[in-house]
Formats: C-alpha cells, sequence, structure tokens
C-alpha cells in the first residue's frame, strides 16, 4: 500500500496542481522511482490510497504500472494516515501488509525486513533511519531486542536520532480489529502511541537511503539524488 491522499502544504510554493508524490522529479512523478524500488523486490500488486486530487494518480497509473497491478481507494472526507490505510486494507487480502509513505523515498531491503517482522513475530514492524539532524521529525526510543520504547515529539532541536523511516508492517486482521472504519486518525498518535503497551511492535534499524521530499530544499535534493536513477 502507498499513502498518497496527502495536500502537501509545505510543497505547495513549487509544486501545486498534483498531489505531492505526483510531484515531478527529473521530469517523472515521485512515485515512479517508488514503484521501480517495488518491482525489484518483486511486488505484484499494490493499492494507492488518494484523497486530493486522486485523478491525477489513477489517470497516469490505470490499473498496472511496470507489472505491478494497481487499486485504488479514495477518501472522500478526511481520514489522517490511520483511516487511509484502515481503508486501504479492505482491498488487502494477504495477512501482512506493506505500507510506504508516497512522498518520501526509504531505501529498505525488504526481504530483510520482512524475515525481521516474521521472526520476532511482530503485529506492526516500523523501518527506522539514524539521521543526524532529526529536528524536523519526532524520533523512536528502542529498548531490548527492538522493542519500541517510546515515541518522542519534535522538539526541534538538532541533534541525531532514530525517525520513523514510513515504511510499515502491519498484520491486517489486527489493525481493523482496532481501529474504526471511515473515522479520522493518526497511525502514529493513535495507533502506534496510544497501543505501545498493547501490540508487539518493534522497530528495525536500516542504513539504506532515505529523503523526504515534503519540504522544498529536499524536493530540490531529490532532483540530483534520482539523476540516471536505476533501482540496483
Amino acid at each position: 500500500m502507498i499513502l498518497a491522499g496527502g495536500f502537501g502544504t509545505r510543497l505547495h510554493t513549487v509544486v501545486s496542481d498534483v498531489p505531492k508524490p505526483m510531484a515531478p522529479v527529473n521530469d517523472q512523478p515521485f512515485l515512479n522511482y517508488i514503484f521501480l524500488y517495488l518491482k525489484h523486490f518483486g511486488i505484484t500488486h499494490v493499492v494507492l490510497s488518494t484523497g486530493y486530487l486522486s485523478e491525477k494518480i489513477a489517470d497516469y497509473y490505470q490499473n498496472e504500472y511496470l507489472g505491478i497491478k494497481i487499486s485504488y481507494t479514495k477518501e472522500e472526507i478526511l481520514l489522517g494516515t490511520g483511516g487511509g490505510i484502515r481503508l486501504a486494507l479492505e482491498k488487502c487480502y494477504t495477512k501482512d501488509v506493506l505500507v510506504l509513505n508516497g512522498d518520501s523515498f526509504f531505501d529498505v531491503d525488504l526481504n530483510v525486513y520482512y524475515d525481521q517482522h516474521t521472526s520476532f513475530k511482530s503485529d506492526c514492524s516500523l523501518a527506522l533511519r539514524k539521521v543526524e539532524n532529526a529536528a524536523r521529525y519526532g524520533t523512536i526510543t528502542l529498548g531490548d531486542i527492538s522493542t519500541i520504547k517510546e515515541f518522542k515529539e519534535k522538539d526541534n532541536l538538532e541533534v541525531s536520532g532514530l525517525i520513523n523511516g514510513g515504511v510499515y508492517i502491519l498484520n491486517r486482521e489486527l489493525f481493523l480489529q482496532k481501529t474504526e472504519a471511515i473515522k479520522s486518525f493518526s497511525i502514529e498518535k493513535d495507533f502506534y502511541e496510544k497501543r505501545i503497551n498493547e501490540l508487539h511492535m518493534f522497530g528495525f534499524e536500516h542504513q539504506g537511503y532515505f529523503i523526504d521530499i515534503g519540504i522544498p530544499e529536499d524536493y530540490k535534493k531529490a532532483q540530483d539524488d534520482f539523476k540516471g536513477f536505476k533501482y540496483r
């Protein structure tokens, strides 16, 4: 599942006519790079969770891209990250579902990550990335054996820390049981943080390339980083 329904408010000064995941990077939508990454790992079905300017996404990708089957859900009312995921899970059919943010790219080895998820018998797993300046993000503290101990609010302090990289593996049935349909909520605040002591929740640190194009300076950086992009 790719979350592609956000407004991209912080990016409106440079991109305003398409949803944020469709922002052009070297003359093609940013989402194209995510699809190339998923194709490398053998993903055959993607559910695109859409909202704002959803028709721009559907018109471009139709029902298939790079041999990957595409299904769509559309938020008729704003559902937040959690509500958008819940709606899209209705079109997913596997026990575990990989969830990606459509406005960031985190080069996680999905085979290694899934092995971690299954071997730890995790209810939900978060791929974490250490960054030198975590001021823009909330940070995560790990306890023993990769358990998530604490979510810390964004504090604008320019220090290093482990951040949520926006790549999740969720137990579909459990998530549906623990959440309500057609309700707006944040997966970070209203699911992960509230149920931290209830779920088998693990964070796994990965070292791969990471970028979030949600602000103009990183969107500009992506133009250079993705020149000549060929995933592995």
